[in-house]
Formats: C-alpha cells, structure tokens, sequence
C-alpha cells in the first residue's frame, strides 16, 4: 500500500520533444521543472533526482533518462515519480498502462502527474478511472501531430523547398524561401579535385591519402572551423574512403536535390527504413552545380568497372593495371617491374598464379605493357572509326555482339505482346458474360463454373506470356541505351594520341591475354563495357582451375 503523504525520494520527470517545442512555450523544460518543484516543495517534499529527456518523442520508451529513472525506482533511490502529464511520461498508451498498472505497483512506485490529477496512491478517484481514455487520446495526438509532420515534409518536397537539417559539404544556406542550397567554393574547389582525381583513375581510398596528406579538412572538421568549435574528440580530423564515396555518390552535386531517402516504419516503432529510389523526391536543377554532368556520368559509370588498379613504387596507377585476365586460369595478370640489372626494359604484365605458385599451374602469358597498350589503342581506334563512318551500323553491330533479339525478333515480340493483351480483355468479356447469363438464369451454375475456371486458366497462361516478352523487350531497350551510351563514351576519346587510364575505365570491361602458340601469335580479346559482369564471372569460372 503507497503512502500518500511519502513525498522524501522523489524523482522529477521531464521530457520535450522537438514537435512539443515548436507548439507551446509553456511545455519547455524550465518551465515543467518549476511546476514539478513547486507541488513537492508544497508537500515538504525531497527530490533526490531529475530526468530529463530533451529532444525525444513520447512514442520511444527507449529514452536515456527514463531508462535511467527506471532504473533508481526499482533500486530503491526514488519511491515516488512525478511529472507535469501523463503525455510527458509518454504517448504509447499501452506501455504507459503498463507501467502505471503493472510495475510501478510491483514495485511500490508512487506515480503522480500533476496537471490530470493522476495518483497511484489514490486508486478510486475519478481521475484514475479517466486514465485510460487519456493515454489513448495522448497516443491518438502522437499520431495525428505525425501525419501533419509528414504532410508538411511532402509539401515542402514537391515544392523544391531544402529540409534537411544541414547542407552537404560544397554547399551552405541560401536566404531564400525554399534554403536553395548555395555553393561553397572553399569546399566546391576540394569536390571538384575528388571527381577530378577519380576519372584520372584515382581510387577513393588513394583519393582520402592525397587530401589527408595536403592537410586539406575533412567535412567534420571544416563544418567545425566555420562554427568557431573545436573538434569532437570522437571524429577523426583525417579523410576516409566512406567520406569520398558519399561525395562521389551524391547527385546534390549536379544540382539535383534528392529528399525522402529514409523515412521511419510509424510514429511508434522509429526503424529507419531507406526509400526505393523510384519513391524518393527527386528535384532536377534545383540548385547550381557543383561539376558537370559529363564529369558525373564518366564517375558512375567507373563504378562497373571490375578492375581496381594498383599503384607501382612511383605511385602510378598504369593504364591497364587490374583489367588483363589470364585465359588460362581466370586469374588477374600482375604488373610487373623490370629488375635493376635491366635498366632499359619495360614494364610487363605476368599471370599471378604462375607468378605465386610455378608453371606447374599456369604459363607466365608474360607480355610488354606498352605492346598491350598499342594494341588496345588500336582497337578502340578502329572501332571509332567504323563508328564514325555509319553510327546506325556500328550500333548493329554491338548489339549482335551481345548476342541479344535481332529487330525480327522484336517486332514478332511486340506483334504477340498486341494480340495477347486483346485476348486478355476477351476473356474478362467472357466471364462477365458467363457470369450475367447465370444470374439471369440462360445457363446452369455449374456450367457457368466451369466456363469461369476454363477462361481463368488461360487468363492465367497469357499473363505469364506477356511478362515473359515485356521483360525480353525492356531487356532489348536497355541494351539499346548501354551501346548508345557506349557509342557516346567511345566519341569522346576520338583525339587521343595515347592510351590513359581514364579511357580504359570508361570503355573496357576486361581484356583476356592467351599464351602464345608455337608461331609465336597469342590471342587477345577485348571485352567492352556492352559485355555485362556476369560473363566476366562466367568465363573466370569457366577458366579456373583447381589450385591448392
């Protein structure tokens, strides 16, 4: 039994979410605390402690504070819980029923919430059988204040306005209406040399060294310079490899702005959740940016690559480095430097398992680099100019090359594709109609069952066959646009006198190297980014052997 005049372990609660402060100054934390001291102070009361939780929803039992005063009531410390309404407690009517019900009492915990007159000690008063309906009307705003929150964050999304609480790196506050995000050159300058020194062939964990080592800010501690702070101890002052791929990621940097990225599963369980990109709120020109178009897409597009270079002794990445594959066991061909002894021999490329572990696995397949750079540079040339010769037919040929439907073959899909949607719109025709002939008695009801299950089944059968040529024809508009925008990517490179490591980003997917045969000839064959990743795997695999 709780002792109505035990007021000597109280515990004072308090809590202010960010919606709570927006709507009423009377709800602030001083002003709680007065009130709260003022009842224990009338009572001769002795606080032994306060709980604060700023900044946190209602819904989210999972709050520091109320940990901390769950905690000290069943040590013992307080005896007593005191707070200005049951809404500041929390607004999840079933665990606030569930602590003012079942473990305060199991505990000998006094809960008091001034302002609904609510006393665990006085169980028959009228206030005590209102509570109840007050958690739920206290839940029933958390979730109403939740959905006017959301309809004003989609609001401020279609109209273009910025609602994030801070800009990325480059960018800072416009004084707009809608805080249209205005460059930062200080930091647009350090953007630029990322994307600069990724399309050179620049690995983001090499591209975070180079910053780093210029003693160039990371953004953590440039937003901290402009604020006049100092560094948290917790935040590394250096660049990182995640920190460069955020930025490389980022389409705010083209002047799109892209919003509703995550959003949470309701307003009681606060998961985060990420947002389809197709569902995110996307804004194209919304603001000035920071590097070209042609910058970005040459940098995405590097993101398919499958070679991942690696530097030499004179921290040169070399044009072909990561991208020849031995056509003997599927491995990566390594580069590798010519001996002192020999001061005038070039770099070469050798195959790494012959390297590692003997000829017993794998020919060495050892070639010059600067033959395989010639060759390559050929190739790419006399593709341009077939290319610039007839763009249609070069376009033909690539695609062939993929080995994907010929033009025949997509006309008689779409033909089909016609001819099966009107034969689905027949068969609906032709259950209404059964279905209306039975209801107006012309046919028997298991006659009209049978004809439904019989229409059904083949409605069944030629849905099945119009996604099976969709997806044949979406995959054919999709190779269409990879070799268009190959073509695009191949015409940029028309001029070059030699060949660098950003062409072969941009056009190679990998290149397998033969041995040589008794002639003395090898067979090299360049597989172009129109030849998707899979079959690199598949012939890896294909090639492999089995090495201990």
């Amino acid at each position: 039994m709780q002792n109505k005049n035990d007021f000597l372990r109280v515990g004072l609660y308090m809590r202010l979410s960010r919606d709570d402060e927006k709507l009423s100054e009377s709800l602030s934390i001083e002003n709680q605390r007065i009130i709260l001291q003022k009842y224990v102070a009338e009572r001769n009361g002795v606080v032994v402690d306060e709980y604060i939780d700023d900044g946190w929803s209602g819904t989210n039992f999972d709050r520091p504070d109320v940990k901390r005063l769950l905690d000290d009531a069943q040590s013992g410390k307080i005896s007593t819980i005191i707070v200005k309404d049951l809404s500041r407690f929390g607004r999840n009517y079933i665990q606030v029923g569930q602590y003012i019900d079942y473990i305060f009492p199991a505990y000998g915990i006094r809960f008091i919430a001034i302002s609904d007159n609510i006393d665990t000690a006085e169980r028959n008063s009228t206030a005590m059988d209102m509570m109840p309906i007050m958690n739920v009307f206290n839940e029933w705003h958390a979730a109403n204040t939740s959905k006017k929150v959301r309809s004003v964050k989609e609001a401020s999304w279609k109209a273009g306005k910025y609602s994030d609480w801070g800009y990325p790196y480059g960018y800072k506050a416009g004084t707009d209406e809608k805080r249209t995000a205005v460059i930062d050159e200080p930091a647009a300058q350090v953007v630029r040399r990322i994307f600069d020194l990724r399309v050179n062939g620049e690995s983001s964990r090499g591209i975070a060294r180079i910053l780093t080592d210029e003693g160039i800010p990371n953004p953590a501690t440039y937003f901290t310079r402009l604020d006049g702070k100092k560094l948290n101890k917790k935040f590394s002052p250096y660049w990182c490899q995640t920190t460069v791929l955020w930025i490389l990621s980022n389409p705010i940097y083209i002047g799109n702005l892209v919003q509703h990225k995550t959003t949470r599963v309701s307003y009681k369980n606060h998961k985060v959740i990420y947002i389809p990109e197709n569902e995110q709120a996307v804004r194209e020109n919304a603001h000035e940016p920071i590097i070209t178009r042609e910058i970005w897409d040459k940098v995405q597009a590097m993101k398919q690559s499958v070679s991942r270079g690696r530097k030499d002794n004179d921290n040169k990445v070399h044009a072909l480095s990561g991208f020849l594959v031995c056509d003997g066991c599927g491995k990566k061909l390594k580069l590798a430097k010519p001996s002192k002894k020999r001061k005038n021999q070039d770099y070469y490329f050798v195959c790494r398992t012959y390297k590692d572990l003997g000829k017993k696995y794998c020919t060495s397949h050892c070639m010059k680099e600067k033959e395989l750079e010639y060759i390559v540079l050929e190739d790419i040339r006399s593709m341009l100019s077939y290319v610039k010769i007839d763009e249609e037919k070069a376009k033909e040929r690539f695609l062939r090359e993929r080995a994907k439907s010929t033009e025949q073959n997509r006309y008689s899909d779409e033909k089909r594709l016609a001819m099966l949607k009107n034969r689905l719109v027949e068969l609906d025709a032709f259950m209404q109609s059964a279905f209306e002939e039975k209801v107006l008695k012309k046919i028997p009801e298991s006659v009209c069952i049978n004809l439904c299950e019989k229409y059904q089944r083949e409605k069944e059968t030629v849905e099945a066959e119009i996604a099976e040529i969709q997806e044949r024809l979406d995959q054919a508009n999709q190779d269409i646009n990879e070799v268009e925008e190959y073509i695009r990517r191949l015409k940029r490179y028309g001029n070059c006198e030699e060949l660098t490591r950003e062409m072969c980003l941009q056009l190679i997917n990998f290149i397998s190297v033969g041995e040589k045969d008794e002639t003395g000839n090898r067979e090299i064959h360049i597989y172009y980014k129109f030849i998707s990743k899979q079959e690199l795997k598949e012939f890896q695999e294909s090639k492999l052997k089995s090495i201990p």
